[in-house]
């Protein structure tokens, strides 16, 4: 487009320097190169060398349009400071955009604040460059000599003078047709499901099978020989590895009842069946059902740590359930799960275990232990030591000590007629069966009781499969609420990964406003002038159509990296409105006529918007195409930058300068 070796290479050299600038920033703050900083430097890629694009194609036409008439340097320097202005607060501007980002909390915040930091290292270290160096670089490489059109900028410019002209004559019909489009993409925008972070294919699956309580680890592991063999009968399958149980790990204590399975998927080229990662789950969940007595959920090793971290569950969603009674809460919990499991898309349901713990009770008969000279304790002692141990000596062995425990085989302790012959002894002598001091019985019990800030809960986890998270839970609460009626006293709560969607969304409503606040404070700052302020901040509306059509036809849900990508798509469609109008109000000071002056500016910022915007698509295809890990969080973030930016500069070009006239009032503008 520069059609100029000389001009491309200022460019080019700019973006290494950049980019070693911000890794050496990135270096002193402790900021890692990981997937979301290093994706943060492919979004920032477009927009590092905006700044460099403007200042070299603007001093590139004032040397080929007079260059001769005066010294290189002065026409540099001239060129420089007409797009200084415009190009510093264009980089503020776009940063400002990131301030949504840094203010998300929680793990949203923890994934994709190195993303919001490393794009505003970059940027800093591009403004500083192009007020400092590219100048420099453009007065050493740049000559003053007649510039030669590119081929593509002839036939563009072709192209957008006659339809600059249509448009400028009938702009009410084109913004009417504008306007269609918008709301088009506004009622979309209502269809779009929504969903936390895309799941990411790790390569690998992790599943937790729940057994019922109680249950011995002889049966336990039967059990579990059972479903590794189910699991192994699929070719896709590399590996697979279980867990019965886990200790030692305070905050993940399992008992036998729970088990555990992490297999690693071999490389999809490598699959005998051509299907997709969630129709293989389907046909590992359709064998599991098979077995009988068990309960499972499916999920990879990272998510499953991620949302149990957050959330207290290793499933996408959690519905908890708060009330007193611990019954009752049984009772209602079975009522919703029934409820749930009618929904479409709901998979791997399952309700937490709060019965079905055998517990051994022994009552003592205190008139039978009185005949007999005994009291609580001396019975209670006996029954520790059988059932629990007692230390009897210590064994030493060097500079350690171990104590020695007495108690009763593992087997005689699970048996209700061995603990039945327990024999007290007596103050007389006598060995009393402990049959004939108390009554001896196996019973149910609670297997936990879980409290949260001190209310009793239950928990209903479930995974989403086929539809989006939002659109799931909306449909839930309905049906819980026509379906299900709960005491007084007693709530749910939806957690997981829907309790963060919400989270972040509802911050990014309160700071996003705050953030195009400040960014019409710096357009006004800019131009002096609330209308022409009012004027580039009218372009983000229209920025939002080519988002939401690319998120529609692509299948995406809008997520918490679809949003930041449109607050990326909002921060480079201001700079392009910023460059334009800049330029139109330039030549409008200069004394030229309104129409001459839009015409005029339009086509000397064609090239630098068409520039600027097909760098930034350029540099984002690489995650819109990718298909290694990671890069489903990276895609709707590219999808919606990518239509975006189609939209956005078309309507940049035709829409702004086309409405200029409407909002400059040269009398009434407000002076600084």
């Amino acid at each position: 487009l520069l059609r100029s070796f000389r001009g491309s290479f200022v460019v080019l050299i700019a973006l290494p320097l950049s980019l070693l600038a911000t890794f050496i920033v990135m270096k002193l703050v402790g900021l890692s190169a990981n997937l979301m900083s290093l994706g943060g430097l492919a979004i920032s890629i477009g927009m590092i060398i905006d700044a460099t694009i403007i200042q070299v194609e603007n001093v590139q036409r004032h040397l080929s349009d007079g260059g001769n008439e005066h010294p290189k340097l002065l026409t540099v320097l001239k060129a420089v400071l007409e797009v200084r202005k415009p190009s510093i607060f264009g980089e503020l501007i776009i940063a400002i955009t990131f301030i949504p980002i840094l203010s998300l909390e929680g793990i949203e915040g923890k994934m994709f604040g190195p993303l919001a930091k490393t794009v505003a290292i970059a940027l800093l270290s591009s403004l500083f460059l192009s007020i400092f160096v590219i100048p420099v670089l453009c007065s050493m490489f740049l000559k003053s000599q007649p510039e030669k059109e590119s081929i593509i900028m002839k036939y563009a410019k072709k192209i957008y003078l006659p339809l600059l002209e249509y448009v400028m004559k009938k702009k009410i019909i084109i913004l009417s047709i504008a306007g269609v489009f918008l709301i088009a993409s506004l009622f979309l925008f209502t269809k779009l499901g929504t969903e936390f972070i895309p799941t990411m294919d790790e390569g690998a699956f992790d599943a937790d099978v729940a057994l019922l309580p109680g249950v011995s680890l002889g049966k336990a592991m039967e059990i579990n020989q059972l479903v590794a063999k189910k699991l192994k009968e699929f070719p896709e399958l590399e590996t697979v590895v279980s867990r019965t149980g886990q200790t030692g790990v305070a905050m993940d204590t399992r008992g036998v009842d729970k088990t555990g399975f992490v297999g690693i998927l071999k490389p999809k080229s490598e699959w005998s069946r051509d299907i997709t990662r969630e129709e293989l789950t389907n046909d590992m969940r359709a064998s599991l059902e098979k077995i009988p007595g068990i309960g499972f959920g499916f999920s990879q090793p990272i998510q499953c740590r991620i949302d149990e971290l957050v959330a207290g569950t290793r499933a996408q969603l959690i519905l908890k359930l708060f009330g007193d009674d611990i019954d009752m809460l049984k009772r209602k919990s079975d009522d919703i799960a029934k409820v749930l499991s009618t929904i479409e898309g709901g998979t791997d349901l399952m309700t937490e275990k709060v019965s079905g713990q055998p517990y051994l009770t022994i009552n003592i008969d205190r008139p039978k232990i009185a005949r007999y000279g005994l009291n609580i304790s001396d019975v209670q002692n006996v029954i520790e030591i059988a059932v629990a141990g007692k230390s009897a000596s210590k064994f030493y062995e060097e500079n350690r000590r171990f104590d020695i425990t007495v108690r009763m085989p593992e087997e005689k302790r699970n048996s209700i007629e061995a603990i039945e012959n327990i024999l007290v002894p007596t103050k007389t002598g006598m060995n009393i069966p402990l049959a004939q001091l108390a009554d001896v019985t196996m019973i149910e019990g609670p297997v936990q009781i879980s409290r949260q800030d001190g209310i009793r809960r239950i928990g209903i986890e479930m995974n989403i499969s086929g539809r989006d998270i939002g659109s799931f839970v909306a449909e839930a609460k309905q049906k819980i609420k026509e379906n299900v009626q709960l005491p007084a006293g007693y709530y749910l709560t939806w957690g997981g990964q829907f309790e963060n969607q919400q989270r972040a969304m509802n911050k990014l409503m309160i700071i996003g406003p705050i953030a195009i606040a400040l960014i019409l404070l710096l357009l006004f700052v800019t131009f002096r002038s609330v209308r022409l302020a009012l004027l580039v901040i009218s372009n983000l509306p229209f920025a939002l159509i080519g988002g939401i059509f690319s998120l529609y036809i692509s299948g995406l849900y809008l997520s918490v990296p679809a949003s930041v990508g449109f607050i990326v798509l909002f921060g480079v469609a201001v700079l392009n409105g910023v460059v334009l109008v800049s330029q139109i109000s330039q030549l409008r000071d200069e004394g030229m006529e309104l129409q001459e002056a839009i015409m005029k500016g339009s086509l000397n910022r064609l090239r630098p918007v068409l520039m600027t915007a097909s760098i930034a698509i350029f540099s984002l295809m690489p995650m819109l195409f990718a298909s290694g890990a990671g890069s489903e969080i990276q895609k709707p973030l590219a999808t919606v930058v990518v239509g975006g930016l189609i939209t956005s500069t078309l309507l940049t070009l035709l829409i702004i300068p086309s409405v200029y006239s409407w909002f400059e009032k040269r009398k009434v503008e407000t002076e600084m």
